[in-house]
């Protein structure tokens, strides 16, 4: 196979699509895609040319990119960050919103496919003490919803305003802004039996619909779990159908609930500390399940109750825990670990892969400090 240009190859970079960017920032030093004149890797690596290649121009302080549809935007270089795999024909492209703490600074940053940081929300300081797996999403008018444990939630504009806030105690973990306007989140920080496991709340804060375990699991062996809290639910999603489908980790159990919160699905035992399940369209669950020796990201069949297929798994203790995944449109599946967000093709190849760089030092607690929540934003036409 002919080698191909790496002018060329620079140029593809930059017709990666990509999701909505508040503007265009300065831009630092960018790594370079090349491709070997031998068969060319599945995956491109991002490093510097070799010798003998073509120059590549050096690029403007601010350059001529147009915030659109099928234009990368730029951003600025964070050395604590790097991109060291990309495939520009597997990886789905956008740019990834992520909540981040490496430094112990809370931040919520946007990055493109390159890892440079297009948008950032640093969160007070004297939140600091909230800031423990919170999670963020795109809104539709543009603006992000973050959930802060034991604080509340909050939905900041693109300027960093807080446009809208409902303070509870009783939050943690995830939170979900539905299409009617309310919002719906869950309480497993330390929860206790008489707690509501999952609230919905109006745009003016007024509770419209909850959720108790109690009402349900108040009976041995359930009701003698006690570690850190007694249910810890971690996650919850209104699905299609009027349901809610919701994570209880420390009873190894997704469940799905009516509306008048009677159980109507149970997966229990499959996925060990689930976190972050979805339901595909063939009706399985994508979940993260963790045990002590290996966090995995699996595909379960709701009628067998049985795993299907498993797309990642974490050995290395230093980057568990994983805490999410999302399936992209293409197929490709991006999880999130404790130092690194990785986008999985189907067959189980990494196409793209954001972290850490190898400077920064282990997480002292990966748990508290590392990432926690990602998602894949891309306005494709």
């Amino acid at each position: 196979m002919k080698s191909t240009p790496i002018f060329l190859i620079i140029a593809a970079s930059l017709i990666v699509a990509c999701a909505i960017a508040p503007g265009l920032a300065p831009v630092g030093e960018t790594p370079q895609v090349v491709e070997s004149a031998e068969e060319p890797s599945p995956m491109l690596e991002l490093t510097e040319a070799p010798a003998g290649e073509p120059e590549v121009p050096e690029e403007p302080d601010a350059p001529d990119v147009p915030d659109v549809p099928g234009v990368m935007p730029r951003g600025v270089v964070d050395a604590d960050l790097i991109v060291d795999v990309y495939d520009l024909e597997k990886a789905w492209p956008g740019t990834t919103l992520l909540t981040d703490k490496h430094t112990g600074a809370a931040r919520l940053i946007e990055v493109n496919m390159l890892g440079e940081i297009i948008w950032e929300y640093m969160l007070p300081e004297e939140w600091g003490e909230w800031v423990v797996g919170f999670e963020a999403e795109l809104l539709p008018n543009g603006n992000i919803l973050f959930a802060l444990t034991r604080s509340g939630l909050y939905e900041v504009d693109r300027q960093g305003n807080i446009v809208w806030s409902h303070e509870d105690r009783q939050v943690s973990h995830d939170a979900d802004r539905l299409p009617n306007g309310n919002t719906l989140y869950v309480f497993g920080a330390r929860d206790e039996i008489s707690d509501a496991a999952v609230k919905e709340v109006d745009s003016a804060g007024n509770l419209v619909w909850f959720w108790f375990l109690k009402d349900h699991f108040d009976y041995a062996p359930y009701n003698e779990i006690d570690y850190q809290g007694w249910g810890h639910t971690n996650a919850v999603t209104r699905l299609e159908n009027g349901s809610t489908l919701i994570s209880i980790r420390n009873f190894d159990m997704i469940v799905e609930v009516d509306p008048e919160g009677e159980v109507l699905d149970m997966v229990e035992g499959v996925a060990f500390s689930p976190h972050d399940p979805l339901v595909l369209e063939n009706g399985n669950i994508l979940v993260v399940s963790q045990t002590r020796q290996v966090h995995t990201v699996i595909e379960i069949d709701r009628q067998t109750k049985e795993i299907v297929k498993e797309y990642y798994a974490v050995y290395d203790r230093p980057n568990m825990p994983v805490r999410d995944c999302n399936l992209l449109p293409n197929g490709n599946v991006l999880i999130t670990a404790a130092r690194e967000i990785i986008e999985v093709a189907p067959d189980g190849e990494v196409v793209w892969r954001f972290g850490l760089a190898d400077s920064v030092p282990e997480l002292e607690d990966s748990a508290q400090l590392g990432f926690y929540k990602a998602e894949r934003l891309s306005n494709l036409p």
